[in-house]
């Protein structure tokens, strides 16, 4: 079997792997359970190459995300659920009616009302789902995915609340909120009670997150580059230990700091 540009190609590639009659050990012993986690990590190695700008590894971890819907589908085919051509003619027909704008005759002037409109559709749909579910009351909050990263799914879960109005009403609203959660934070450290200070401290991301949208920022990218600058400037501290021969952990607190503040000035130049 041959390479090939051919999607059809990484479908035979698959189901070659999980054939009983030849295929691959390991694969044949995987189910959805166990390659679910693959799922996630390779959709954080795409985010990653993107953030690096490095194209090269961008086509193949887009490459190894792709694998992973062929590869969840082969095995909903083998158990009889669904193949992979049900999954793509279910993308299609989902993106040809949310966009009636572009596929039918309901035009729309601007982004803002092309959003608008695949808003209401995605309530309808919600609503559908509900239905055939059995679910008679359906919440906004339903179909917010439970794996998603804590941060992101905090900021997720007030975007939607914040659609029927329960928000605060701007920006200043929602500082005084973090300011008041540090406060109970404080509290809670001060009397000592462990389990209080989990939940204060969960109420006060919670409200940083708000925060976040507030400000109309990707909390969860922001954290994100937020760990890359600090990754990146921790380096800089234990090249600068290197070069004065001395280990991290001898150094002590202010030179460590004087070393911080090197990198932090470079960074404001």
């Amino acid at each position: 079997m041959q390479p090939s540009r051919d999607i059809s190609r990484l479908i035979e590639i698959m189901a070659a792997l999980r054939d009983p009659d030849g295929g691959c050990p390991w694969d044949l012993e995987q189910d959805f359970s166990s390659i679910r986690h693959y799922t996630i990590e390779e959709a954080y190695e795409v985010a990653d190459a993107i953030e690096r700008q490095d194209f090269g590894d961008l086509r193949e971890e887009l490459g190894d995300l792709l694998l992973q819907p062929i590869y969840h589908a082969q095995m909903a085919s083998e158990a009889g659920h669904f193949d992979i051509g049900d999954v793509i003619y279910g993308i299609t027909e989902k993106l040809i009616r949310r966009h009636p704008h572009v596929f039918g005759q309901d035009a729309a002037q601007g982004a803002a009302m092309a959003k608008g409109r695949w808003e209401a559709i995605k309530v309808e749909e919600r609503a559908a789902k509900a239905a055939r579910k059995g679910d008679a009351t359906p919440s906004l909050l339903d179909d917010v995915p439970h794996v998603l990263p804590a941060l992101a799914r905090a900021e997720k879960l007030t975007k939607r609340a914040a659609k029927v109005g329960f928000d605060w009403p701007d920006f200043a609203s929602v500082q005084a909120k973090v300011a008041e959660e540090l406060a109970e934070v404080a509290k809670a450290k001060t009397s000592g009670d462990q389990a209080a200070l989990h939940e204060e401290i969960g109420d006060l991301l919670f409200a940083v997150a708000n925060l976040a949208r507030q400000a109309g920022v990707d909390a969860e990218g922001a954290l994100r580059d937020a760990n890359f600058k600090f990754n990146r400037r921790f380096h800089h501290v234990e090249a600068r230990c290197r070069e004065d021969g001395i280990e991290p952990r001898d150094a002590g607190l202010a030179r460590l700091d004087s070393y911080w503040n090197e990198i932090r000035a470079a960074d404001k130049v």
